[in-house]
Parts: C-alpha cells; sequence; structure tokens
C-alpha cells in the first residue's frame, strides 16, 4: 500500500487486537503511559539528535503529564495501531518527557534545566505536544530546540493526521515553508 493510500485509509486494527500481540501495548507507569519503543537517554538533547541522525533516523520529543486523557489515548489507540507505530519505530527515535517534571534536561544550545522548565522554554502548554527537530546538527551553535524545531504537534490529532506529521516530518515536506495544515490540506485533495 503506497503512503497516501496509507493515510487516507481507515485505521482497521482495533485497539485491543493491537495491544494483543504484545509489542504494541503501552507501558504503565507511575507517571502515566509510554511505550517501550521510546528512546531511554541520558537527555542530553544534543546527544540525542546527533545519535539519532547517525543511525538514520529523525528525532523527536513528546512532552505529555499524568491524568492527560489525550495523552492517555495517544499511547493505548494511536501508539498501539501497527501501522502507526511501525511507520514511527523504522523513522524516528522519541524522547518523552513531563509537561511537570523535575528531571534535568540538557537543551540544544547547552542550557540544563528541569522537564517544566523546558516546557516553558519552547512555549508547550498543551499535552500532548511532539517537538520535531532537523535531521542534521547544521544548526548555528548556541540555539534552543524552541529555534531550531522543524514541526510541532500541539494536541492530540486523529490517527490519520497522528501518522501525517511524522510522514510530513520524514519526507522533509517543511523544507519549502509548507506548513502541516496546509502539507495535510493539498494531500487530502489529492
Amino acid at each position: 500500500m503506497k503512503r497516501r493510500d496509507m493515510l487516507a485509509a481507515p485505521m482497521l486494527l482495533p485497539m485491543a487486537a493491537a495491544a494483543a500481540s504484545g509489542s504494541y501495548a503501552p507501558v504503565k507507569t507511575d507517571h502515566g503511559w509510554t511505550q517501550s519503543w521510546f528512546s531511554e537517554t541520558f537527555l542530553r538533547l544534543p546527544e540525542d539528535l546527533a545519535e539519532a541522525t547517525a543511525a538514520g533516523k529523525r528525532f523527536a520529543v513528546v512532552f505529555d503529564k499524568r491524568g492527560c486523557p489525550y495523552c492517555v489515548e495517544m499511547h493505548t489507540d494511536h501508539l498501539t495501531r501497527p501501522e502507526i507505530a511501525d511507520y514511527i519505530r523504522e523513522r524516528f527515535v522519541i524522547v518523552q518527557l513531563d509537561l511537570h517534571g523535575s528531571r534535568e534536561v540538557v537543551d540544544f544550545d547547552g542550557q540544563a534545566l528541569e522537564e517544566r522548565q523546558l516546557a516553558r522554554k519552547w512555549r508547550v502548554t498543551f499535552t500532548p505536544t511532539i517537538v520535531f527537530f532537523p535531521d542534521t546538527q547544521t544548526t548555528p551553535p548556541g540555539r534552543s530546540g524552541r529555534e531550531i524545531e522543524v514541526a510541532r504537534m500541539h494536541g492530540l490529532l486523529k490517527p490519520d493526521q497522528f501518522l501525517g506529521i511524522f510522514v510530513f516530518v520524514a519526507e522533509k515536506a517543511y523544507a519549502d515553508g509548507t506548513g502541516f495544515l496546509a502539507w495535510w490540506a493539498a494531500r487530502s485533495r489529492s
């Protein structure tokens, strides 16, 4: 199935069927939900980006929070669908941060701060928010993640659009200045 067809096709596997396979099931933690395939790092974002790039993958940071019903839906529905999870796992490295968390994170500009401080610095106000970054570290030093991001998902999208934003980034559709919504509208018409 072509990617365009995959985006237009309805998602056929219900959550229970995907979760039953085991590899797509979300993991419950003290802070909410996560995916077993999300990257566990030292939260030094420049290093995480370099490692993702070296592996031929794109890098993204997802902010969520405990008790957020949309975050639960993202983890227990969207990310349990094989067609979504497989596409992301093959092409992206994802680091998960807590909107109100206190773990230390090193931003791309070298500043070390708590997760909640980084969220404020990057102007993250909705959960889930996924921030996508360039596939190389060619940006001038001293720029924060907010300054170098290439796309952002504010709040939860419908499953087809959720997958769509990952396709948008993987295909570098942002490179000509097109935003995701314009790209999505044009793609939906074709």
